[in-house]
């Protein structure tokens, strides 16, 4: 009886472990802003929330696409040169085909979707030169990475393209949804403004993606491949044809960043973006998705978003100098590795 009441003890304690380690992020995340609220007079009013949201949408959106690409066992490194390229691509069309004539609205709607079909061709091409091919996912998107900046800076002459977009494509990045009277109310009044747009495409996405993810076949292939390729394949999936799902969603995830970002800053350049990579695949790991495929949650992701925002406001607020900031998100990027690790050692 000794030892089978030590035995229950020991797997009680493990569950506790593993339940807290599940929840690491919400932990940490609601003693943050508790902290942060306590410490920073402004932190927790409703214009600073709505700056988080608007600074980190742009990221977070692509990030929901880079959950997909993770939990499938792959990685994109090319996002953040796809941002940059869908941007210029727009502004070109824009300044290019209205000298020629074109109608205004139009012309950024060719634009649009030109880079939504470059998209759609450069995660085929990803899929395909990582499945067919057999070449490591790493390496064709830094292939791309280097490429598709490139291209970006010859499409743009190697300098902003500004002020060239219509009113309704700048509101995609800047534009607010304006709040009803009786939810302002609720927050006291006074000057509250409204919703972010950007806001409002990063929830969308997050529940397309979430929805796609829990409730779909393509999802549950998703699950399957980046668990056990082999497996998958042997029980029907089609691996290489999930793999391209997941490189086409999350490029025309971040040609629609590229779209809101250009619209925020009223122009299209080759550096937007620059970057991003590290940013998106540290708030998906954050949010509990393991590098070794077949793990990961939308909902993590969400929160892995919210809680690098946080950092960064927080530490602004704090007057924290940049380069301590690169530190610390480096910290915190070790530290979810090393969660994420310890959590699959510890459920095996």
């Amino acid at each position: 009886m000794g030892i089978m009441a030590a035995n229950k003890q020991m797997m009680n304690r493990k569950k506790i472990g593993v339940f807290l380690l599940d929840h690491a992020i919400e932990v940490i995340l609601i003693t943050l802003v508790v902290a942060l609220a306590l410490s920073v007079n402004n932190f927790m009013t409703w214009s600073n929330w709505m700056n988080i949201l608007r600074a980190n949408s742009l990221k977070g959106v692509i990030a929901f696409g880079m959950t997909m690409v993770i939990v499938a066992g792959l990685i994109d490194l090319s996002i953040g040169s796809t941002v940059a390229l869908a941007g210029v691509i727009v502004a070109r069309c824009c300044r290019d085909l209205t000298a020629a004539g074109m109608d205004l609205t139009t012309a950024c709607l060719i634009g649009m979707g030109i880079s939504i079909l470059l998209a759609v061709g450069i995660g085929w091409l990803h899929g395909f030169f990582a499945h067919k091919a057999g070449m490591p996912p790493f390496i064709v998107t830094l292939v791309t990475l280097n490429a598709l900046y490139g291209l970006a800076g010859l499409i743009s002459g190697g300098f902003p393209i500004a002020n060239q977009f219509p009113e309704w494509f700048n509101f995609l990045g800047g534009g607010r949804i304006p709040i009803p009277a009786w939810m302002i109310s609720l927050f006291g009044g006074g000057n509250i403004d409204g919703i972010p747009f950007p806001a409002v495409i990063l929830a969308i996405s997050f529940l397309i993606i979430f929805f796609i993810m829990g409730y779909t076949t393509i999802g549950r292939a998703v699950y399957a491949t980046g668990g056990n390729p082999e497996s998958a394949r042997l029980s029907g999936i089609n691996v290489g044809t999930t793999k391209i799902i997941c490189f086409v969603t999350i490029q025309v995830l971040a040609v629609i960043s590229g779209f809101m970002t250009s619209g925020q800053v009223l122009a299209g350049s080759f550096s937007f973006g620059r970057g991003w990579e590290l940013d998106v695949i540290s708030a998906v790991i954050i949010g509990g998705t393991s590098f070794t495929g077949g793990i990961g949650k939308v909902w993590g992701t969400l929160l892995g978003v919210i809680f690098m925002g946080v950092i960064s406001n927080g530490m602004t607020l704090l007057n924290f100098d940049i380069y301590t900031q690169y530190v610390v998100r480096g910290i915190i990027m070790f530290l979810a590795v090393l969660i994420s690790s310890y959590r699959a050692n510890i459920k095996a």
